[in-house]
C-alpha cells in the first residue's frame, strides 16, 4: 500500500497521519511567497481566497474574483474599510446590568450586615441573582448579534480577524460575568482587526474582560498577580521557550494597578510597583506599556504571530512546543520566516503581512487549497453565505454552534479553542448535518422550524451563473451537478460526481428546486464539504 506523505506542516521526516485521518494531497508545497501569476488565478482560486479570508461566496462573488486578477481581488477583501457598514453603537447593549453597586446602596447593604436583618439581605441577594439572570440572557443577545453581523457583512474579512483574535486572545464569559464587557471585548478586537499588533497589546493590558479573566484586577505592589504576564507571553505573543519564569515575575510586576473600574481601565497609581525591573533582557523601572514594548522588540514575537495568523489562515499547525519550526517542512518554514520578516518590517502592521500571504503562490498550493477543516462558525456562516439559504432562527444556529464545539464567547480556556481535527467526531458530525439539513429545509431533528414554509429555500438561484453561460445547462443533470460540486467542494471526487448524476437522472432528470435541494442535502453530508 502506497504510504500518504506527511500531513502539511510536519517535515518528511516527522511520523505521517494517524490510522482513520483523511489522506493528504501529494502535490508538491510552494515554498514561494511570490505573488501568483494572473493566468493561475481562477475560479478555484477565487473560491479558497473567499473561504479563508471571509465565510465563503457565491457563484456570482466567485467568478468576480476571478475576473478581477489576484491582486485587485486581496485588495478588495483587504481593503473592507472601503465598504459600508453598520457601525457598532455602544449602546447596543445595556452597559448597566452589572454595575458596581453606589456608596448609598454599599452603606444599605453594610447597615443590614450590622443590624443582622435577614430579610434587607435576602433582597440584597435576590436582586444579584436577577441581575446576573439578565446578565446571561443578555449575553445569548450578544451571541446572536454576532453571528448575525458574520452572516450580513459586507466586510467578512474582518469578521473573520475578529473572530481569530477571540481564538487567540481567549477569554470567557463564565469567568468574567459581564456581558457588556465581552462586547467591549469584541468591538477592540473589531477595532485592531487588521491594525498593529502592539496596538492590540497596548489595548489588551487595558481591556476590563482580559484584566477580569486572568486575574489582574486582584494585583497589588507586593503581591502581583502572574495570570495576565503568563498568557501575553505564553499564548499570545512569543510562545513557550522564549521567556523566562523571571520575565513572567518581573512582567506581574510592571502590570501592577492595571485595574478597571465599572467600564473603563484604571491605573491605580498606589498599586502599582514602580521598583527597577528586567523583562527579556531590558532593564528600567518598566510598567505595563513598558512590558509590552519588551515583548515587541523581541524577535521571537513576530515570529509568533505570524505562526498563528498561518495556522489560521493556511494550514493548522500545532503548539510551539509540540511541533518546534526547526521541526516544520521546510516550504513552511521558509514561508513562516518571510512572514515574520514582512510584520517586522511593517512594524507589527497586521495587514502588509496577510495581503504578502493571501497574494502568494504558497497560499495557493493544490496542498492547501480544500484542505482545512471548517469550524463550526465557519460552516453554519459559510452555507448561509455561500449557498443564500434562509438564516431561520438564530438561536438555533447559536444552540448548534455550542454542540458542535464553538460557543462564540466561550472558548474553553486562555488557550481558545484546538481547532483543526478536533471539530471533528461522531457527535458534531451529526450536528453538522442536522444544521445543514435545518438551513436547507427548516426541518429540526425534532419537528420543522414554524417559518420554513414562509422562508422556503430557493436553490436555483445558484444556478444564475450556470444559466448566464449557457442557458440549457441549467437543465442538463451532469452540467448541474459538476457545477453544485465545484461551488461547495471544490475538487470532488469522480465517483461523487457520478453517483450524483445518477441520483439527479433517477428523479426524472428535470432540475427543480427540490431536485437542487435534494442534491445539496447530499453534498453537505460528504466528509469532503467539512474542508474548506
Amino acid at each position: 500500500m502506497r504510504r500518504s506523505p506527511p500531513p502539511l506542516g510536519l517535515a518528511p521526516s516527522q511520523p505521517g497521519p494517524q490510522p482513520g485521518a483523511a489522506p493528504e494531497k501529494s502535490e508538491k508545497l510552494s515554498a514561494s511567497l511570490n505573488p501568483i501569476r494572473p493566468h493561475h488565478f481562477g475560479y478555484d482560486q477565487a473560491r479558497h481566497l473567499l473561504w479563508r479570508a471571509g465565510f465563503g461566496g457565491t457563484p456570482a462573488q466567485i467568478q468576480t474574483l476571478a475576473s478581477w486578477g489576484p491582486e485587485k481581488a486581496v485588495d478588495y477583501i483587504l481593503d473592507f474599510d472601503k465598504a459600508a457598514a453598520d457601525p457598532v453603537s455602544g449602546d447596543l447593549f445595556d452597559a448597566d446590568i452589572m454595575r458596581p453597586a453606589s456608596a448609598e446602596e454599599r452603606e444599605a447593604y453594610r447597615k443590614a450586615q450590622r443590624a443582622q436583618d435577614e430579610d434587607a439581605l435576602a433582597k440584597f441577594r435576590q436582586e444579584r441573582q436577577n441581575r446576573e439572570r439578565s446578565d446571561r440572557s443578555q449575553m445569548t443577545e450578544i451571541q446572536k448579534w454576532w453571528l448575525k453581523r458574520m452572516i450580513e457583512t459586507p466586510r467578512p474579512l474582518e469578521e473573520k480577524m475578529t473572530l481569530f483574535w477571540h481564538g487567540i486572545l481567549a477569554t470567557n464569559y463564565r469567568t468574567i460575568e459581564n456581558s457588556y464587557h465581552m462586547f467591549l471585548q469584541n468591538q477592540m478586537f473589531r477595532r485592531n482587526a487588521l491594525g498593529n499588533f502592539g496596538q492590540m497589546l497596548f489595548d489588551l493590558i487595558r481591556d476590563p474582560a482580559m484584566i477580569k479573566y486572568l486575574d489582574n484586577d486582584e494585583s497589588r505592589k507586593g503581591r502581583p498577580n502572574e495570570n495576565l504576564a503568563r498568557e501575553i507571553m505564553e499564548l499570545f505573543s512569543l510562545g513557550v521557550g522564549n521567556y523566562t519564569e523571571r520575565d513572567i515575575k518581573e512582567g506581574a510586576r510592571a502590570l501592577t494597578g492595571y485595574t478597571f473600574r465599572d467600564d473603563e481601565f484604571y491605573f491605580d497609581q498606589k498599586n502599582h510597583d514602580n521598583g527597577e525591573k528586567v523583562i527579556l533582557g531590558k532593564k528600567a523601572p518598566l510598567d505595563g506599556d513598558g512590558f509590552v514594548k519588551a515583548i515587541l522588540e523581541t524577535r521571537a514575537c513576530s515570529a509568533y504571530v505570524a505562526r498563528r495568523v498561518y495556522g489560521f489562515f493556511v494550514s493548522e499547525l500545532p503548539p510551539i512546543e509540540r511541533l518546534p519550526d526547526r521541526e516544520l517542512d521546510p516550504s513552511v518554514r521558509t514561508v513562516l520566516n518571510g512572514l515574520a520578516s514582512s510584520l517586522l518590517g511593517a512594524r507589527y502592521d497586521i495587514k502588509p503581512m496577510l495581503r504578502r500571504l493571501l497574494l502568494s503562490e504558497h497560499f495557493y498550493s493544490p496542498r492547501v487549497m480544500s484542505d482545512q477543516i471548517k469550524s463550526p462558525v465557519v460552516l453554519v456562516v459559510g452555507a448561509v453565505r455561500s449557498l443564500n439559504t434562509p438564516v431561520r432562527d438564530l438561536g438555533i444556529l447559536n444552540d448548534a454552534l455550542d454542540l458542535m464545539g464553538q460557543n462564540i464567547f466561550f472558548p474553553p480556556s486562555v488557550k481558545g479553542w484546538e481547532g483543526g481535527r478536533s471539530w471533528i467526531n461522531t457527535s458534531t458530525l451529526f450536528v453538522r448535518q442536522n444544521i445543514l439539513t435545518f438551513l436547507l429545509t427548516g426541518k429540526k431533528p425534532v419537528g420543522y422550524d414554524p417559518t420554513a414554509d414562509s422562508t422556503r429555500y430557493d436553490p436555483t438561484q445558484l444556478l444564475a451563473e450556470l444559466s448566464k453561460a449557457d442557458p440549457s445547462s441549467a437543465n442538463d443533470p451532469d452540467r448541474v451537478v459538476e457545477y453544485l460540486l465545484k461551488l461547495t467542494i471544490g475538487r470532488a471526487p469522480p465517483a461523487a460526481r457520478a453517483s450524483l448524476t445518477e441520483f439527479a437522472r433517477s428523479r426524472g432528470g428535470t432540475i427543480t428546486p427540490d431536485l437542487v435541494t435534494a442534491l445539496l442535502l447530499v453534498i453537505t453530508t460528504m466528509p469532503e464539504y467539512q474542508l474548506c
